[in-house]
């Protein structure tokens, strides 16, 4: 095998060598420059405007080498691995999708120059897999280019980094061999049509994906209490719910919903995957200010916003996506990424519901929400006392609760504040609570655009192009105050406003258009939205307010009123709920530290899930017992 000049690793960013006239850079992480790269998003690989990837990975190295030499890529992917379930790429020029083949290593059809060679997740390539272009084709060896395996440079003239030793089995089968004990390899891929040796196309029995609805057999659990009402949470749930309810119906008690593990899985990969692309979204919209002014944010946070961003990236502790799950396929409608709810009833209140109620089959859907919630809270480099925000609402009185329960398994302190009189300015500019304790760390069920609302008054008020946080020693701050207070930490952080704002469902569709998992979306009535039916949404809503939803047909099949009328919108293609029984019916799940960590269901009879909307049981049951 062909070794580099030098063992040891080049500075991070060196031009390592050349492939087919594609740069290839060292990604030795911790020799990156900080001012060269004081931020992630200085990361991020961009050419001709399009993302390749981060620097200097192996996927962004394969996806930029095929864009200039083959002008197509491959999607965005979660892990390296993730690449041998692709069948197509996109064509850049004309935006059309082309075959792309996969086969195992051992096949008859031989890798290809310019083909991508794939590693599985494990050993060496623990959790990510790897990706690399095949150079040359030799009986018994194979020559590659690729990033982030090693950092020294290529030989001089050479157009590959190294070889792999190959052999051709007596009918023509092409095993290679890999470097690592540890690693495996999986086959390598190729733009082209069907072929006979070529992996099937991955395919899913679409009934697996359809939401079933059950009901347990009525013994009399509904006139018993089942829930502990002396754990604070459970107590004000019950009070807000006028019993031990997990749904607002009677009739419905005994009533909850199934998802095969194949559609679990298919969601897990989803919420990982999207959660990425928002990431991706987030950071390109900041770095395009024209795109930042469709969001309608108050020029006066627009830097804090950036900072924010910059610091704080991987410190979110909960977020929520909204499915519709069809046999159609699995399209998301948006991401809550600022004040998140219905944590509780998936995490805790649909398990108790589900024990008490003798449900057996399958597996509670939010089952490891409240450990993946812990397990965050311990990463989130919290130290000392978290003050809990919330407003004087019963639902966010127990979400609140029920997070202090996490902050407590996790061994942070944390005090609750439902009343601003319990703050007080100090004569530093500081804020403390009434016992005396500093405001230092909060995780507030105030959204972020609350806050914004009492900037852009002071602001307008004032004609200023900047918000800082001060007040008079003695008085109460307001939201604001407390949210942007430059020694406060605040979750979710502010660049969450971001993701959560409806503006980025557009953006996304720009950036990933026909993605699998995303609905068309624009900022404007398109001849494409029309045809398809569609959405209108305001960019910044909750609780499904102000939404209409409107037939190909241009008949309006469900609207909601709201306080958001006068807020910009966008138009998503129309993609609705299924109806199940009498109910429409939607699947959330939600993250912790931005991965996935569980799932729920919300119903209405209404096509358009809002605030009064139940929640209901989901579960998780076998491929074999759903069928």
């Amino acid at each position: 095998m062909n070794t580099p000049r030098s063992n040891m690793p080049e500075p991070f960013g060196t031009l390592l060598g050349y492939a087919s006239g594609v740069a290839a850079y060292s990604s030795d992480y911790d020799s990156a420059n900080d001012h060269e790269y004081p931020k992630r998003s200085a990361f991020r690989s961009y050419v001709d405007g399009i993302y390749m990837g981060y620097k200097w990975q192996c996927v962004e190295f394969a996806r930029r080498w095929l864009y200039l030499n083959k002008g197509y890529i491959f999607d965005d992917v979660a892990m390296a691995y993730d690449i041998f379930d692709l069948r197509s790429v996109r064509d850049i020029a004309s935006n059309t999708r082309l075959p792309l083949q996969a086969f195992r290593n051992g096949s008859q059809q031989h890798p290809e120059p310019g083909a991508l060679l794939i590693w599985d997740e494990g050993g060496e390539f623990e959790g990510t897999g790897h990706v690399a272009i095949v150079m040359e084709v030799l009986p018994d060896r194979l020559r590659i280019a690729e990033q982030n395996v090693g950092h020294q440079l290529w030989p001089e003239g050479q157009s590959y980094c190294r070889e792999l030793p190959a052999k051709i089995g007596i009918d023509g089968d092409y095993w290679l061999e890999c470097s690592y004990n540890d690693a495996s390899i999986l086959g390598w891929m190729l733009q082209n049509e069907a072929n006979p040796h070529g992996e099937d196309t991955p395919k899913f029995d679409r009934t697996l994906f359809e939401l079933k609805s059950r009901e347990v057999k009525n013994i009399g659990q509904s006139t018993k209490p089942w829930l502990n009402i002396a754990n604070s949470d459970e107590a004000a749930y019950v009070k807000m719910m006028h019993g031990h309810k997990l749904t607002s119906v009677d009739s419905d008690q005994y009533r909850y919903y199934c998802l095969s593990i194949t559609a679990q899985e298919q969601l897990e990969h989803a919420t990982n995957e999207l959660h990425g692309l928002f990431m991706h979204a987030t950071d390109y919209v900041l770095d395009h200010p024209e795109l930042l002014v469709q969001f309608n944010l108050p020029e006066a946070i627009l830097p804090k916003i950036r900072q924010s961003w910059d610091n704080r990236l991987n410190q979110l502790i909960t977020s929520r996506f909204d499915f519709a799950m069809t046999a159609s396929g699995l399209k998301v409608y948006e991401y809550n990424c600022d004040s998140a709810s219905c944590y509780m009833e998936s995490g805790k209140v649909q398990g108790k519901w589900a024990k008490h109620f003798g449900v057996k089959e399958g597996i509670d859907a939010g089952g490891s929400l409240f450990n993946e919630l812990v397990k965050a809270w311990r990463k989130s480099k919290v130290k000392g006392l978290l003050h809990i925000l919330h407003d004087d609402d019963p639902e966010e009185l127990y979400h609140a609760l029920f997070m202090q329960q996490s902050l407590k398994a996790a061994g942070i302190e944390s005090r609750i504040i439902s009343d601003f009189n319990q703050l007080i300015w100090q004569s530093d500019n500081s804020i403390v609570d009434t016992e005396g304790d500093p405001v230092r760390w909060v995780w507030k069920t105030w959204s972020w655009e609350s806050a914004l609302d009492q900037i852009r008054a002071e602001c307008d008020a004032q004609n200023a192009d900047d918000f800082q946080p001060q007040g008079n020693v003695g008085e109460q701050p307001r939201l604001a105050d407390v949210l942007l207070h430059p020694d406060i930490m605040v979750f979710e952080p502010l660049w969450t406003l971001i993701p959560s704002n409806k503006a980025i469902l557009a953006v996304l569709w720009s950036l990933f258009p026909n993605h699998p998992f995303l609905l068309n979306t624009d900022f404007c009535l398109t001849e494409a939205l029309q045809t398809s039916g569609y959405v209108t949404k305001p960019i910044v809503g909750r609780c499904g307010a102000n939404i209409q939803l409107v037939s190909a047909e241009d008949n309006v099949l469900a609207e909601t009123e709201g306080q958001f009328s006068t807020q910009n919108g966008v138009y998503q293609q129309l993609f609705p709920l299924p109806k199940i029984d009498q109910y429409y019916v939607q699947v959330s799940t939600f993250t912790a530290a931005g991965s996935y960590a569980g799932s729920g269901v919300r119903v209405d009879s209404s096509m358009i899930i809002g605030k009064n909307s139940d929640c209901m049981a989901l579960r998780f049951i076998s491929d074999e017992q759903f069928s």
